[in-house]
């Protein structure tokens, strides 16, 4: 009986009617009978164990040249950035769609803010949060599933709109001039790596100390002591961050400029006056869940007492309603989506810009529910949607990104993609709320739904 019961455990078929079985060598000899090497497929078979580059040879070449890069609407941004060797696309985007107001503030010609600065907080009140996710769970097992979520990437580079808004809130911005970019926040693996071990015997030791029956105030006290380690880590790689800093600039005009100022007034003073999760409101496409839905990822932040990631759920066509009024209005946007079918030479996506099916003869076809659900497609990059290009009828045909991996990458640093390109691949955009219509506006005022931070989506 014991026998029955573990054979039906680990096949797993028999709880939905269907016998598990393994491959018989009759279905082996019938799988490998359907390879017939013809001639065609003689000569493709050459060509692909002969070339290892799969997008050169299934790239759709009858795209070649059909999409251009000129653009009816477009907000005025100049400079391309680049995060380099880093998984900081959410932090260059959320500051490159601020810039174009700060060089027009300051009539200067280019301008970008100091990445590594905030780079440095966010890692640091990550650090933070890990430990204090370490202590609430220290009554729970290892192998629970938050707890193995915490301890599988105590820190890490990725992240959404809402935690620059907090780290920015908290402790400010500063120009890149004041806080220059480090060989470990251009490249921050090995940085990540030492953080995390260190992290990862923190929270350990601390879960031990709750266990143990230690005081609040000894484990606080404890947490400080590993935070001082992190700290010094963070300043011996990234340099110490300033608490006031002196600027000097020069004009459009030539002249020469200086302000004195401390990163959290610098801040205030480049911000919009309406800068917050309650006028921008994060907008996704997620057709595995039902639209005009507010979603609160749980203990997706980076400050203990920041915001998490929050999102209304949209239909496509209510989106790029919401963001061809945005653009017209000279307002660029926080935007991520899966970098797919994107062709770098071109600096072009489409959705037919690889065609796999016809260099393999298999189907790959797959809608954007199920490659969210099976995990073969979900947001991976953040960039600044800045431009849309629409026909006669001022319906959309193509968009385009401005992205932050220098100006060599694309198209001279930006990306050019198709309407329909949007439909499959871009998933979520950060708007001013008065570019939403009634309904979603509505809809975005009522409570969310709450989701893991585990979940398949993020």
């Amino acid at each position: 009986m014991k026998k029955i019961l573990l054979t039906a455990l680990l096949v797993g078929g028999w709880s939905l009617g269907v016998p598990a079985q393994e491959l018989t060598r009759k279905e082996l000899q019938e799988i490998a009978s359907s390879f017939v090497k013809d001639a065609p497929t003689a000569a493709l078979q050459n060509v692909l164990t002969s070339e290892a580059n799969l997008r050169k040879l299934a790239l759709n070449h009858d795209l070649q040249g059909r999409i251009d890069h000129y653009f009816k609407y477009r907000v005025n941004v100049k400079g391309i950035t680049d995060q380099k060797q880093s998984g900081r696309c959410w932090m260059f985007t959320s500051m490159n769609v601020l810039r174009p107001a700060v060089m027009e503030r300051f009539d200067v010609g280019s301008f970008d803010f100091s990445h590594n600065y905030n780079y440095f907080w966010d890692l640091f009140e990550k650090s933070n949060l890990f430990l204090e996710n370490a202590i609430a769970t220290a009554d729970r097992p290892m192998t629970d599933r938050d707890v193995e979520f915490f301890f599988k990437t105590p820190v890490g580079d990725g992240g959404v709109w809402n935690l620059f808004y907090n780290v920015a809130e908290k402790y400010g911005v500063v120009p890149q001039e004041v806080m220059p970019e480090t060989a470990h926040s251009n490249n921050t693996t090995q940085l990540r790596a030492v953080l995390n071990e260190r992290l990862r015997a923190g929270g350990y030791a601390l879960r031990g100390q709750v266990a143990a029956g230690a005081k609040r105030q000894e484990v606080a006290a404890a947490k400080v002591a590993i935070l001082k380690e992190v700290y010094r880590i963070l300043a011996l790689c990234l340099g110490e961050p300033p608490t006031e800093f002196t600027w000097r600039y020069e004009t459009r005009g030539g002249e020469l400029k200086t302000l004195h100022s401390t990163p959290l007034d610098f801040y205030r003073s480049i911000i919009p006056e309406d800068y917050s999760p309650e006028a921008y409101v994060m907008i996704m496409n997620d057709p595995t869940r039902p639209y005009y839905k507010v979603y609160e990822i749980r203990n997706y932040r980076n400050t203990y007492e920041g915001v998490n990631w929050v999102y209304l759920n949209l239909p496509n066509e209510v989106i790029k309603r919401a963001a061809v009024a945005s653009i017209k209005a000279g307002e660029a946007m926080y935007a991520s989506c899966d970098v797919a079918m994107y062709d770098p030479a071109q600096g072009v996506c489409d959705p037919e810009m690889y065609d796999y099916a016809s260099l393999f003869g298999v189907d790959l076809a797959m809608d954007k529910r199920a490659r969210i659900l099976t995990r073969e497609s979900g947001s991976a990059h953040a960039m600044a949607l800045i431009a849309v290009d629409t026909d006669e009828n001022d319906v959309p045909v193509k968009w385009q990104f401005e992205n932050s991996w220098g100006p060599t990458a694309g198209h001279e640093g930006y990306m050019t993609f198709t309407d329909r390109w949007f439909d499959e691949y871009m998933f979520r955009l950060v708007i001013n709320r008065k570019y939403l219509d009634e309904q979603s506006r509505a809809a975005a005022a009522t409570e969310p739904v709450q989701l893991p931070a585990w979940d398949y989506m993020f």
